[in-house]
Parts: structure tokens; sequence; C-alpha cells
């Protein structure tokens, strides 16, 4: 098909992103379709800076996410082509004090198992969220974190394993996962604007702000700076190096006649390493796979490798038809948005020459909302779920107040887990205020020894259980529940101040 004719079915494209922008009450986002070693489409849409009114161009740089991950493993199998690391080879035969909670693992998890995410350990997301702690010190915290599965078991989303897998990467180039990263892929394939820093992102000429979604209206966010989990998530690019990187997957290594990783390792990275229960749950994905930094799911019988990403205001989708040689890149600032995947899958149908689906209406099913809702009220738009690699769950109802029948001072105190750290709770004017990792949140007695936590700048609302002593006048431990892993067990903080 020629550039001409996919053009042409792509008539109406503008239209209908401008909708989802509306639909969605989102920001701005900036669109790529490739067709082999051509661009069929390059634009952005709305605004980077909404308060400025200053509009999304196919330079602008935003934070990708977790599409970040398939850089990681891409820079794994550079290592694999050099005969320097083995996809099958215990991580302890390279990094000989590496150490996690369960022996078995400690002894023989591989880079194959922890880019595949089958590792045994839940999220357990708050450990790196807004830490100060290093990569170093963050992958000597593995030994505390407690699986919730059997060692490869099940398929688990792990960004710790990411960031671990990233810095093994470092060691063993003795450098830094940046720099391979750097001189690796992003040298060689001409990424010239892309860069691992959200604070170095905002020393450019274009990027764009982050925002979230409040009461209907997009409010700029902080932006989040995730440089210690990097591996797993920190990268920040646009339209114009994210297609380089799309052709050269399309192109199974090659780049320009020369071969930076071999087809043999593309062929694992783009191969299923583990099935996962898809999201989507529907006839037109009816499988889900992942590779290596890859999800490999067929969409409408044709085979699909994607993976999106999103964090604190940004949200991101990268995927290509292998066979068609196909590729397509949405990115997003609005916190959690699911455009990147209406956008990308309404292209394939259109390319693909299907009858399109309504994504919208599925996404809005798919988070429990009326899809009448989302197709005949977009100016009312619909809160969004947060994708697989940010640390945030869904809004909760408000609980009911409580007066609390013991002290304040009661539960106030330092307390501390070997893996999560140390974390505050403090009497102040307005009751009782939790701090970790520098997130300040206020507390609300519930009954029973127990508050309602709030993350305030998302609304997030967990449980905290304390446990007194024999005498029920000092707390001695808080039990909270694990973020994102619903029925595994809770994270115990010891009091010890």
């Amino acid at each position: 098909m020629t550039k001409t004719k996919l053009r042409t079915s792509l008539e109406g494209l503008d239209e209908f992103i401008d909708e989802q922008l509306q639909l969605w009450n989102g920001v701005g986002t900036a669109v790529a379709v490739i067709h082999k070693d051509e661009v069929v489409w390059q634009k952005g849409y709305g605004y980077r800076d909404l308060e400025s009114k200053l509009e999304v161009t196919p330079n602008t740089l935003f934070a990708i996410g977790s599409s970040t991950k398939a850089f990681t493993a891409a820079t794994a199998a550079l290592l694999v082509d050099q005969g320097i690391l083995d996809w099958d080879t215990p991580v302890k035969s390279y990094m000989k004090d590496f150490q996690m909670f369960d022996p078995i693992a400690t002894e023989r998890i591989t880079t194959r198992d922890m880019l595949c995410h089958r590792s045994g350990l839940p999220r357990h997301e708050l450990v790196w969220y807004n830490s100060p702690r290093t990569r170093e010190e963050l992958v000597r915290t593995l030994q505390y974190l407690e699986p919730n599965q059997d060692f490869r078991n099940k398929w688990q989303y792990q960004n710790l394993m990411y960031m671990t897998a990233g810095y093994l990467v470092g060691q063993l180039k003795e450098n830094s996962w940046e720099e391979v990263v750097q001189k690796s892929l992003f040298d060689p394939l001409g990424m010239n604007s892309s860069l691992f820093s959200v604070d170095e992102m905002q020393l450019q000429t274009d990027y764009a702000c982050p925002y979230i979604e409040k009461d209907g209206q997009n409010i700029r966010t902080p932006f989040r700076a995730i440089d210690t989990i990097g591996p797993a998530g920190s990268i920040n690019s646009n339209l114009v190096d994210m297609i380089a990187w799309l052709q050269f997957q399309l192109h199974s290594g090659e780049w320009k006649g020369i071969s930076l990783i071999s087809k043999e390792q593309m062929k694992v990275m783009h191969s299923p390493q583990m099935a996962f229960d898809s999201p989507f749950n529907s006839k037109e994905l009816p499988v889900g796979t992942y590779g290596l930094g890859w999800m490999i799911e067929p969409y409408r019988g044709h085979a699909m490798i994607h993976h999106g990403g999103a964090i604190d205001g940004f949200a991101s989708q990268v995927a290509f038809l292998p066979e068609e040689q196909i590729g397509i890149v949405v990115l997003s600032n609005t916190n959690g948005s699911v455009i990147p995947y209406t956008v990308a899958f309404h292209i394939m149908d259109r390319l693909l020459g299907l009858e399109p689906v309504n994504w919208s209406s599925r996404m809005s099913k798919l988070m429990g909302k009326e899809s009448a809702e989302t197709e005949t009220n977009p100016e009312n738009p619909l809160e969004v779920p947060i994708q697989p690699d940010s640390a945030v769950e869904e809004k909760v109802e408000e609980p009911h107040i409580t007066p609390c029948d013991r002290p304040l001072i009661t539960y106030a105190g330092i307390y501390t887990n070997p893996g999560y750290g140390e974390m505050s709770i403090k009497e102040t004017s307005d009751g009782l205020q939790a701090t970790f990792n520098a997130i300040e949140m206020p507390m609300e007695y519930t009954g029973k020894d127990t508050f309602s936590v709030e993350f305030v700048l998302f609304g997030l609302k967990i449980t905290y259980t304390f446990t007194l002593n024999e005498s029920s006048e000092v707390a001695q431990s808080i039990s909270i529940p694990l973020l994102l892993e619903p029925g595994t067990k809770p994270i115990e903080f010891i009091r010890v101040s």
C-alpha cells in the first residue's frame, strides 16, 4: 500500500483525535504513523501548556513511562549479542551480593525472568515512588520484599525488577544504564532529543506539562522525577525520535543497513514469554502475552506488539504490526489517559480496512461506566484509571467521620519497614498526618484503631491499622495494604520511637 493510499484511509483522523480530546478531557496529544520507512502521519493536537496555550508539535517532549521498558530489554539484548550476558544465567552469577526474600528466587532468577515479569513479587510500588534512595539501595531492599506467588508461577507487572535489570546492565558495562542506552541506542538511531530526566526535559524549548483531572478541570500537576527507577520508565521523548525507534523495531534491529541488535535477539524480545490476562478481554484482543519489554497480543487477527506507559500527568502507547510493517506512537500529557489506546486502535482499524470499533465505549465499559454517557455526553468526561506503571489506585468513597476514642498521641511516632523505609506519624492542628517518602498524607479515624489515609496529590485513600501495646497506651506497629495488589499480605511498619 502506498503512502497516498494509507493517508487516504486515515481521512478524518484529525477530527477523530480532536473528538477524543474533548470526550476524555485530554490536554494534548501527539500522533505518528509509519509504514516501513515512510512517515504517514506526524502531528500534534491540543496543548503542551494549557495555561499559555502553547500547542503540541512533533518535537514536543513527553514522559513515555513504561514504554521505556523496551529500551531496557534492548540494552540487555545488546549485552547478549556481545557475550557479556545470557538471558538464562542467574543474576547472582553477575552480582554476587544479589538477594531476594525467596532463597530459590535468589539463586535462580535470571534476566529473562525479570524482563517478563515472573519474579513472584507483587508490585511494591511505594518502595520506590518518590523515594530518596539510590538505585543500588533499592536493589538491596529486594531481600526484604515478600513475594505473593511462587517464583515463575504467574505474570506480575514489576517495576523494581526492571530497575534491577537496568542496574545489572550498567554494572556489566561498568557504566550506568543511561549511558548504555545513550551510546548504544539513542546516538546511533539519531534520537537526539530523548532524555532520561524530567528535570532536564524542562530545560528544553519544547516540552509538555503534566496535567491531572480534578472536578472536571485539568490541573497542572508537578513533574514526577523517577530517575532512580529509570530503567522501568524514566525516558522522555517525542514523535521524531519515537519514529526512529519504531522503524528500528520493524527492521528487526537494523538501522541504515547496520545491525545494532541481532535478528535472533530481536526475535526473543518480540516473542511470547509469559501469558497474562488481557485487561481488554474482548474478541479483538483475546489473548495477552508478554515478551521482553513488549506486550504481544493479536489485534483482530493481526500480530501486534506494543507497550503503554504512564507516570504522573503523562500516558503513552507505542505499537507496531510486524506483518504489515505499520508503527504507531501516541503520546499524551493527561494523567492516566486512555486516548493513546483509543487513537492507536482506531488507526489500526482504518489501516487494516476494518470497520472501526468504538473503543471509547469499550473503555467506558471496562471502567464500569455507562457507554451511553461516553457516546452522548462528551462534555461530562469520565474518570480514567491509572495505567499499569503508576503507583496510584483509583479513588474510593470518603469514609464517614468517626471521633477518635484515644488520644492522637497514642499513634504518633516513627515506624520502619526494612524494605519500605521510614514512616512518620505526627499530630498536627488538623489531626494526624503520615509522611512517607516526603509525601504528606492526612489521616482520618474510622474506628478500631484504623485510619483512612489520603495521598493528597491523587485523592487516593488507603487504610492504616495500628496494633497497640498491652495497656493500649502506645501503638507498636502499622499494617498497610499493598497498593495495587488486593488480597495480598499487608506491609508491617514497626514503631522505633
